[in-house]
């Protein structure tokens, strides 16, 4: 899927006699200081990866990508300043994942740089900001969200809980931003439809990367009776949360959306009363025999571990829309990815034209310590690996939304 294809000699010749020295510039903008810092030089490391393996396939049909890299200290006017340093620095598509707070924030900065500039036009590719406002009432011609959105999750995650009688009790922690209020709302309507005998025990909000002891949303939560926490956390957040639940010798089930970094894997190393349930397109270990490939190839590079493939089907996902359009123009591109459908590295996968979500099937999976059965190999060096516990497929995470798509004149 990274190869060089025949449609390349029409692709050179729309782009000019250069096309193969032609470079394409894309950036990440996220947390590259601060608390999550850790996370942001992850999502760095596996988008630069991404980019060298299109590269070394001979580009996106002769056109090589170039990375540059932007912090936004995980704040929203940061965000918007990083959006316009990069479209500055003649980026064409921006790549960004934490959180949906700040993905919102470039967005809304590519919004007003196309409509005044259209000449300096940029893409949003969202690999992990998953509030279903950004492709729904909020949703942009300009931007594609590549990973599940929220009630695609939820509905996965409805699917599991019908299928696992022994959570009975559930709390709701969340980060208190408008994914958190998302993950709260809409985890207690689709739980609760697949499971009426469940009981909401009780919810809580905290701020995001300035909380230093869960011990007393932990204490709540065992007051209350839960046995499951549903949590948006992620980042150092997530590890300081299951480490003050160990600490505790909680035995509490988290159902959360995508926390697999060395951190988290660390801290349930030492809590093993802690289970924590992910949802993802992929995991280390599934079953990808291409996937596998990429694993093997980013941790013999940067010596780290590799749980990032949707970096690397976002940037296939831009790869495609530029051989489809036969340009790098942003608009071109977005245009010729509008309703596409094509053989990923993750099998096929398709992105809807009314809102620009990328549609694939979603694993649950869950934390498990290396037995060398179940789990053959320990993620990130940790003694914790992951298995799968369901697969939802993509017919069944079909779901409505607003979106009243705006496209540029002339499409």
């Amino acid at each position: 899927m990274f190869k060089t294809t025949a449609a390349g000699f029409a692709l050179a010749c729309a782009l000019g006699a250069h096309a193969q020295q032609q470079t394409l510039k894309i950036a990440l903008i996220d947390p590259l200081s601060g608390p999550m810092a850790d996370v942001g030089k992850i999502f760095e490391n596996h988008l630069r990866f991404a980019a060298d393996t299109i590269n070394a396939a001979g580009g996106i049909d002769g056109v090589k990508l170039e990375v540059l890299a932007f912090d936004n200290k995980l704040s929203t006017q940061e965000s918007q300043a990083a959006l316009q340093a990069a479209v500055g620095a003649g980026v064409k598509a921006v790549f960004i994942g934490g959180g949906s707070a700040t993905v919102s924030a470039v967005i809304t900065a590519a919004n007003r740089n196309n409509e005044r500039n259209p000449d300096k036009s940029v893409l949003v590719f969202n690999f992990g900001g998953i509030d279903p406002d950004l492709v729904g009432k909020n949703c942009s011609f300009w931007h594609f969200m590549t990973e599940a959105q929220v009630t695609m999750r939820m509905k996965a995650y409805a699917d599991f809980v019908k299928k696992t009688p022994e959570i009975k009790k559930v709390y709701f922690l969340n980060p208190d931003y408008s994914f958190g209020r998302q993950w709260t709302a809409f985890g207690k309507t689709l739980l609760a439809e697949a499971r009426p005998d469940i009981q909401i025990v009780g919810e809580d909000f905290f701020p995001t990367g300035t909380v230093k002891d869960f011990a007393p949303y932990i204490a709540k939560m065992r007051a209350a009776g839960a046995d499951t926490v549903v949590s948006g956390n992620w980042g150092n957040d997530m590890a300081l949360m299951i480490r003050a639940a160990g600490d505790s010798g909680y035995k509490l089930r988290i159902l959360t959306h995508s926390s697999a970094n060395k951190s988290t894997m660390i801290a349930l190393d030492a809590a093993p009363t802690v289970r924590l349930n992910m949802i993802g397109e992929w995991f280390p270990g599934a079953d990808n025999p291409t996937a596998a490939k990429l694993e093997s190839a980013f941790e013999a590079k940067y010596k780290e571990a590799f749980y990032l493939v949707r970096l690397s089907t976002a940037t296939e996902l831009l790869a495609q829309g530029v051989r489809k359009a036969r340009s790098t123009d942003p608009k071109q591109i977005a245009s010729a990815l509008e309703g596409i459908s094509y053989k990923s590295i993750l099998g096929d996968v398709s992105v809807r034209k009314e809102d620009h979500q990328f549609m694939a099937p979603q694993y649950v999976y869950a934390n498990h310590p290396v037995d060398g059965k179940a789990v053959k190999k320990g993620f990130d060096g940790t003694h914790q690996g992951f298995v799968a516990e369901s697969l939802t497929p993509v017919s069944a995470l079909a779901v409505p939304n607003q979106c009243d798509m705006k496209r540029p004149a002339g499409l």
